[in-house]
């Protein structure tokens, strides 16, 4: 944990709503032009939209053999 929250930012909103994400931290995740946010159980994550497509791709198949008996009854 302390590790992955060294790298952590404070930052504040502008008029818009909107946050900039630190070029060290876009760097380091890959984002280029187009993100995706997604929800993680209690936290957010922002992917580039290509590396976000190729991870769902890549694990597609994992998550449809395991869901039935992750989540019973919801698929």
């Amino acid at each position: 944990m302390r590790v992955m929250f060294a790298g952590a930012h404070d930052e504040v909103p502008d008029k818009q709503g909107r946050v900039t994400i630190p070029a060290g931290l876009r760097t380091y995740a890959g984002l280029e032009k187009d993100c995706v946010v997604i929800g993680a159980n209690t936290r957010l994550e922002i992917w580039d939209n290509s590396a976000w497509e190729s991870y769902l791709a890549d694990r597609e198949k994992s998550f449809s053999d395991v869901s039935s008996e992750v989540l019973p009854g919801l698929f």
